[in-house]
Parts: structure tokens; C-alpha cells; sequence
């Protein structure tokens, strides 16, 4: 009897940010991970040896039985974009281009030597049997959303900062066969324009894009202002074309050659306002600027979708790239029914590309075909982190003498859907860790969305972050259009939707004309915890098929309280990653104001904790994101 071998590929991206390990078996994905969840280092970009050692030892094989390792990027062609940049903009850039070239000289050119040597702190390996591949960014995030998405065939768009040299792609997927069809190329780009304004407005750059467009809806798009800034945008920094493809000014730029994101003094005569200084008070004007970037970047994407459509006369979608992450720009795309259907790739930045160059291999190089499984899509619910034993948890409480009760499984809902109908924030870890930026339940912070002092909380106390940034609800799949006016699936929390008419609350008049913080804290509907400034919110839809534990306790609080839907946000504090183990789950809960903790069935009561735990500053473990 012949014994078939299989196919194991491993997907690896690396230094920039977000980096990240993917196994698949026969184009099966087996697990993924980022690193920084390991490392408790917010967007590590280091080689992710600790994600490889979980993929492979959750896959039950050794770095020598793998078919392939993928890198997810093609570094010569990089380092061909770096040097073409300089020479195009020289003696401009001559200080950076002295402090970057040593760096790719000694590390990033030789890359397939810098991977061997990596490879073999984690196991001993034999060169002769790896087989190293690389991938081109775009193809590998092009992969990472069509292969595992619900679609035979689909338009595929990527947008991101920039690749080696493309910065956004239109795709054509047909069962096992991608082809790329337009490209932008550096140095325009939407993503990094995008990331230009996160920057004037005082946030990091690869981090803070989601707090612009948290920002946004705080801007008044009645205002001269907001107009002015519009016009500005469109009329010296950016042309957008009629396919959706951009050209930047780049004489406002800094990014192709300098160690900025913009020219500040240029900016600050174009806008008239100077940058805002981080963690400073964020007043009107950068509300409406936000507001201003945000219209321009849905223009784009809405453009490139419908030149996507016609070229491939396709009326599915599906998207990655970290300007996917979008999910106001998503939600609108929806909403204005460009596409029939949408599928975005859950890790759709970086850490997806992982994930993509191994898809990628297995079907182009080989070629093997690809199983559709009439599921909603092959990602699991994109649960495809480290899990713990019921030991685990009993070896982390013992280190801590901490003090818990072991529930059984029916108790645990109808006990923990009581402490969020009175009130209480609970940190809730079940199962899998989440594959993306998204907590999805298994890594979540949960609290009751009728609470009108529920976002407050959450923010001040438990994450300590900025009071302007709104919560996700998740709601039970089938009660979705009972709150929002769509309704559409949204497992993923990457599309926005709006509360339905008859749950919204009347502004009152000069709404616009209020601070920001008077904006705030009205109260703007009967789940004010998840109502954003414009009645938006961006929605996690739970499936009892990916998250069965998740959906009894909403189904358990809804039983309760006649409401299928609970806040959830990330559980971590601000600048960290999001929680892996039960040790990170314990921690984070000691050092905020959380009332409950719950791993597994094990319920930890704050009040009943011992003052063992020496709490540590967490702005000086893991600093201001």
C-alpha cells in the first residue's frame, strides 16, 4: 500500500512590521500567528521564530518535513526600488540612503542566509531537503484573500503602503489561477498617502491609521473648514484617476527619501495648521482633516473596486492589503453596491502575506487544484492561534495564588451574561487565538453595549486610550438587522454598518458646534456603547458554526436582557499586543480596572484576588501606541 506524503508549506513574513508565521497541509491552513503576540513587542518586525516553533509544533512536524518555506516578498527587487528612488531624487536623501544601504548590505540582500540561519535556532535542518521560495508582496496578499475566500472566481484588490514596487494591484482569481492585471507603483501610493495624514494628525505611522479614521466622524462635513481641506487634498497633494489609481505631490512628501512621512513646514503652509503633537489635545481642526482623508480614500477604493469590476466583469471582491482594513470605506462599498460580494482577508496587512505566499505555492508552483467547501470560507473563523489546556490555566493560578472558580460549561454562560447585565467588564479567554488585528472573541473585553457609561470605562480604566474611540459590538448573526440597517455578515469586524432609524436618539441642535469630548458622551442610541458619532459601528456578526462558546453567552445574555449583543474590544492595554496565554490574560487583568477575568470555565473575581501581584507601570512595559 503506498503511503501519500503531504504537502506542508510554511508561510513566513519579516522585517517591516507584523511579522508572522502560516502552516497549510494540501492547502489546508493548520495555524497562524503573529509574532508580537510572543514577544509582547507591538508590530515586531523580527524574524518570527516564536510563531514558526507554535505552527510547526501544532502541525506535529519538524522544519525538515516541510515542502517549502515561503517568504512572503522578493527582497532584490526592493532593494532594485531603493536604489532607483535614490538615484531619481539624488543628492536629496543622500543621509538616509547612507544610514539604510549598510543595513540592506549586511542583512536584507542576503536574505536567503539571514532565513537559513534563523531557521536553524529553531531546529537543526538540512539545506539539501528545504526548498526556499519567495513570493511578490502583492501576489502574496492577492493569495491571502481570494484562495481562502467563498468564491471560485472574484476581482482581486490589493492597496497598501508599497510591496518592492507595487503600492495597490487589480487581480483576476479563477480557481487556482491568479492573475494580476494593474498595478500602482511607487512612489504613489493611497496607502502611503493615508499614512501621511496619520502622521500629521499625531499618530504612528503603521499603527495609528485606525485612530484617523476613529477620528473622522468627529469632523463636520458641513463645514467651510472641512471643504477647505478637501479641496487642498485633491488639489495639491493627490490626483485621483478615473481607474482609482493616485498620483501624490511628492513635493509635500518625505517617505521616498527622507526620514518623514511629510514635508512639515510645506504642509503646514498648504492647511494652516502645524502637526499635532502626540498625546496633545486633538481639537476641530485635525477632526476635519480626518474627516477629509477619510472622503478621499473611499473615492480611491470605491473607484479602484469598479475599475476592478470592469476589467474582469466580476461581481465579487475580495480584498487585502492594510488599506482593507478600512472598514468604513468597506462598509460604504457594500452599502453603494459596486460589488454583489465582498470577502477581505481577516489579517489583511502584513502579517497576512504569510499566509498568502504559502497559498500562493501550493497552487502556482505545485499546482495543485483548489476545494471550495461551501463553508463560509476556509479561515475558520480565523481562529488559528495557540489554545490552553484546563492545566495550563491551573499552573498560571497557582504561580499567582489567585483565587478562582471552575465552573461547569452551562453555568459559565448564564453566570458571566449576569455580570455584563450588571454592569461589570469581563475579560473573556476561550479557544484559538485570533489570526489578525481583530479580537473576535476568544482574546476579547466585553461589557454591556445599552450601557450608556460602558465606552467610557473601557476606554479610561481599562484600556487607556484616547476617549474619542469607539467599541465594536458583536451581535448574534441572525439578530444583526435587528440593530443595523444592512445587517450583512460580518465575521471579520471589517465592515462598518449604521444603527437602524428606530433605535437612533435626535441630536440636539448645534451638535456640530460642540467640543469633542460634549460630542462624546451624548447619548446617541439604545446601544450607546457601539454607536459612533455618525450612528455607525463596526460590527462582528457570531456564527455558531466558528464560535459556538462566543454565541452561547450572547445567546445567554440575550435570554437576559433581550438584547443579542455585547461591546467587544481587544483584550490588552494600549500599546500592547493582544493577549496569548492565560500568564498575558492574568496580567492584563490585574493591572486594569476589569472586573472578571474568565479562561476556559475558570472565573476569576477581581475582589477576591490576593495583592500577590506586584502591578507594574504598563506604559513603561510596553509604551504610548
Amino acid at each position: 500500500m503506498k503511503v501519500v506524503s503531504n504537502i506542508y508549506i510554511l508561510g513566513v513574513s519579516a522585517f517591516y512590521h507584523d511579522s508572522a508565521a502560516a502552516l497549510i497541509r494540501d492547502g489546508e491552513i493548520i495555524a497562524a500567528a503573529q509574532e508580537e503576540r510572543f514577544t509582547r513587542k507591538k508590530h515586531d518586525p523580527s524574524f518570527p521564530a516564536n510563531a514558526i516553533r507554535f505552527c510547526l509544533n501544532y502541525g506535529g512536524i519538524s522544519i525538515n518535513e516541510l515542502s517549502a518555506i515561503v517568504f512572503y516578498d522578493k527582497p532584490l527587487l526592493k532593494f532594485e526600488r531603493l536604489l532607483e528612488t535614490y538615484y531619481a531624487f539624488a543628492p536629496k536623501g543622500l543621509r538616509q540612503f547612507l544610514s539604510s544601504i549598510p543595513v540592506w548590505l549586511k542583512d536584507k540582500l542576503f536574505l536567503k542566509k539571514l532565513i537559513y540561519d534563523e531557521l536553524s535556532k529553531i531546529d537543526e535542518i538540512d539545506k539539501k531537503k528545504i526548498k526556499l521560495l519567495f513570493s511578490e508582496h502583492h501576489l502574496s496578499h492577492a493569495a491571502s484573500t481570494f484562495y481562502p475566500s467563498p468564491f471560485k472566481e472574484a476581482s482581486i484588490l490589493t492597496v497598501d503602503g508599497v510591496g518592492e514596487w507595487a503600492t495597490a494591484s487589480i487581480s483576476y482569481g479563477n480557481n487556482e489561477e491568479i492573475r494580476i492585471l494593474k498595478e500602482l507603483r511607487f512612489p504613489h501610493s493611497l496607502g502611503l498617502l493615508y499614512s501621511a495624514f496619520t502622521y500629521y494628525a499625531g499618530f504612528k505611522v503603521n499603527s495609528g491609521e485606525y485612530k484617523l479614521m476613529g477620528l473622522a466622524p468627529y469632523g463636520d462635513a458641513a463645514s467651510a473648514r472641512f471643504k477647505k481641506y478637501l479641496d487642498l487634498i485633491n488639489s495639491q497633494l493627490v490626483d485621483i484617476k478615473g481607474d482609482g489609481s493616485v498620483w501624490l505631490n511628492q513635493d509635500y512628501f518625505d517617505y521616498s527619501v527622507g526620514l518623514k512621512m511629510v514635508n512639515e513646514g510645506k504642509w503646514e503652509q498648504l492647511m494652516g495648521l502645524p502637526r499635532r503633537r502626540p498625546e496633545t489635545e486633538i481639537t476641530q481642526e485635525y477632526c476635519d482633516m480626518a474627516l477629509a482623508i477619510q472622503y478621499v480614500t473611499e473615492d480611491s477604493v470605491f473607484k479602484m473596486a469598479t475599475e476592478a469590476k470592469r476589467l474582469t466583469g466580476s461581481g465579487n471582491l475580495c480584498m487585502a492589503g492594510g488599506v482593507a482594513l478600512n472598514c468604513v470605506a468597506n462598509g460604504k462599498l457594500l452599502k453603494k453596491k459596486i460589488v454583489h460580494n465582498l470577502w477581505i482577508q481577516p489579517a489583511a496587512g502584513d502579517a497576512g502575506g504569510a499566509l498568502g505566499a504559502a497559498l500562493s505555492a501550493y497552487h502556482a508552483y505545485f499546482n495543485k487544484t483548489r476545494e471550495l467547501n461551501n463553508k463560509m470560507d476556509n479561515m475558520q473563523g480565523s481562529y488559528l492561534g495557540p489554545e490552553y489546556s484546563s492545566l495550563d490555566i491551573e499552573l498560571m493560578a497557582r504561580r499567582y495564588k489567585s483565587v478562582y472558580e471552575n465552573l461547569s460549561e452551562n453555568n459559565l454562560y448564564d453566570r458571566v451574561a449576569e455580570l455584563l447585565d450588571n454592569g461589570y467588564v469581563v475579560g473573556w479567554f476561550q479557544g484559538r487565538m485570533e489570526w489578525g488585528p481583530r479580537a473576535l472573541g476568544n482574546r476579547s473585553i466585553l461589557g454591556d453595549a445599552r450601557n450608556p457609561e460602558m465606552q467610557k470605562k473601557l476606554n479610561q480604566k481599562i484600556k487607556y486610550r484616547e476617549s474619542f474611540r469607539p467599541f465594536a459590538p458583536s451581535v448574534l448573526c441572525e439578530d444583526a438587522d435587528k440593530y443595523f440597517e444592512s445587517g450583512h455578515p460580518s465575521p471579520y469586524m471589517l465592515l462598518i454598518d449604521y444603527i437602524r432609524e428606530d433605535r437612533r436618539n435626535t441630536l440636539p441642535e448645534g451638535f456640530n458646534s460642540m467640543t469633542l469630548k460634549d460630542k462624546l458622551y451624548h447619548i446617541r442610541s439604545d446601544i450607546p456603547a457601539v454607536t459612533h458619532l455618525d450612528y455607525s459601528a463596526r460590527v462582528q456578526t457570531v456564527h455558531k458554526e466558528t464560535n459556538q462558546r462566543y454565541y452561547k453567552l450572547i445567546e445567554a445574555f440575550k435570554k437576559r436582557s433581550g438584547y443579542g449583543i455585547i461591546v467587544n474590544t481587544s483584550f490588552n492595554v494600549r500599546g500592547e499586543p493582544i493577549v496569548c496565554t492565560p500568564d498575558d490574560a492574568y496580567r492584563c487583568f490585574m493591572r486594569t480596572e476589569m472586573d472578571y477575568l474568565v479562561i476556559g470555565d475558570y472565573l476569576f473575581d477581581k475582589f477576591r484576588q490576593p495583592q500577590l501581584y506586584e502591578k507594574k507601570d504598563w506604559t513603561e512595559e510596553y509604551g504610548l501606541d
